[in-house]
């Protein structure tokens, strides 16, 4: 790598190429990319930074560039055709991370839910203490020119995490996810196997997760956890409207009393391998207690806002857990009212592989609202419908269309909460757009 290096992302818009392409601009890199016309939340960073976003186009790639190949885009894409003939250097995302953290002492945070939220934690609580550059799934990167940490989220998609070789790795949990890739929960959890030998030091794990204490390894594996087995356990919970506090135990020694504005059990679990990692590495604990104090959170996950007399929380969540975590997480916040789900499923795959499991976690909100599956580029289609998924939840859903978010302004004083990878922002926005309008009418 040199300065000189014109870096080009193809997709920069994607939450992980839009971080990286981040961290490169504050470590003084040129850096430009591509994409569609189609607004990304992920993008503001990148137009923040004045990174030019260019609408995807052969006549883009020139003679200087190196080409950051986005995931989602296979080589026939005409950006990448054409860098081929003219003999550019290609990198895939993946592989040009896998080389970048060799520069660090690096921390991957993978597992099959809660890497974003875990990875900003990390980032927020270490990047105060120790120079670290970090890059989080929500699109936010930072780049220290001499950092002595990396700290990355890493995907179990199509086994890209095989990609790194980091010093620790944090693994959240281990479910079956994304259908489309994997055949099973054996599978996947062959993958994460394959990942463990990569890790040089440590790996830091969920105790209370039935396929991780299960796990393989061939480097020293710290658990983490409500379980007696653990050696970071949480005890004495306390959950309240303003957040959570527990007591953290080292091998049943106690070790502080931590406070995290941030709700739901999934939190607690994220902490405690935040801990873990900074006991190891001897960082300031004082600090790191006072860190977690100020965390606000990451983009789309539990984003809040108030819109008259309702409460819009934007979520990602987009697998039966992950609803299950984030419908808790509202009632700790919002003990006395009704919780709305307003969920958009992503991908026809996942949609019928976990038909039942979605059914079941939605019926934990006590009103349910649904949109029209969200496909990918990978597909358009499939034996599935959302009126499939409404026939499953014993509470009733209603579905939803963009053009027509009326059924919402019966609810008063309650919370909504829209739930989805896809574009679920576009009914939230039509949703809020009319609730306004609906009271200035009055």
């Amino acid at each position: 790598m040199n300065n000189e290096t014109v870096y080009h992302f193809v997709g920069i818009k994607g939450s992980g190429m839009s971080a990286l392409a981040l961290i490169l601009h504050d470590k003084g890199f040129k850096v430009q990319g591509s994409d569609v016309d189609k607004y990304f939340f992920t993008q503001k960073n990148i137009e923040d930074a004045e990174i030019p976003i260019l609408t995807f186009d052969e006549k883009n790639i020139h003679e200087g560039l190196t080409i950051i190949a986005g995931n989602a885009f296979s080589d026939t894409h005409k950006e990448i055709v054409a860098a081929k003939k003219m003999n550019l250097p290609i990198i895939r995302y993946h592989d040009f991370l896998g080389e970048f953290l060799k520069l660090y002492t690096s921390i991957t945070v993978t597992g099959s839910h809660g890497k974003t939220s875990t990875t900003g934690l990390l980032a927020h609580v270490m990047s105060t203490i120790a120079d670290t550059s970090y890059l989080i799934g929500d699109g936010t990167g930072h780049g220290v020119p001499d950092a002595d940490y990396f700290v990355l989220e890493a995907c179990e998609y199509r086994r890209h995490f095989l990609a790194y070789h980091p010093d620790y790795a944090i693994i959240t949990n281990i479910d079956y996810d994304h259908p489309d890739y994997f055949t099973s929960l054996d599978d996947v959890v062959s993958a994460f196997e394959e990942m463990s030998k990569l890790v040089k030091k440590a790996i830091i794990a969920c105790g209370d997760d039935e396929q991780l204490v299960k796990l393989k390894t061939e480097v020293p594996i710290v658990y983490y956890g409500f379980g007696d087995n653990n050696d970071f356990q949480a005890k004495n919970l306390s959950r309240s409207i303003t957040g959570s506090a527990f007591d953290v135990y080292i091998k049943n020694e106690f070790y502080g009393h931590y406070v995290i504005p941030i709700f739901g059990k999934h939190n607690i679990l994220n902490a405690l391998a935040v801990i873990a990692i900074t006991y190891y590495e001897k960082l300031d604990k004082e600090k790191v207690m006072d860190n977690f104090t100020t965390f606000a959170g990451v983009k789309r996950r539990f984003t809040e806002k108030v819109v008259e007399d309702m409460i819009i929380i934007d979520d990602y969540a987009h697998h039966p857990s992950e609803i299950r975590a984030t419908v808790d997480a509202a009632r700790q916040k919002y003990p006395t009212k009704e919780i709305i789900a307003i969920f958009q499923p992503h991908t026809f795959t996942r949609t019928v592989a976990m038909l039942s499991e979605f059914a079941t976690s939605l019926n934990l909100a006590d009103t349910i609202y649904l949109c029209d599956i969200f496909g990918s580029a990978r597909e358009q289609r499939g034996d599935v419908t959302i009126e499939d998924l409404a026939e499953k939840i014993d509470k009733g859903a209603v579905i939803l269309k963009e053009e027509n978010m009326s059924p919402l302004l019966k609810h008063h004083d309650g919370v909504a909460i829209f739930m989805g990878a896809g574009d679920v922002q576009k009914f939230e926005i039509a949703y809020e757009t009319i609730l306004s309008h609906s009271a200035l009418s009055k």
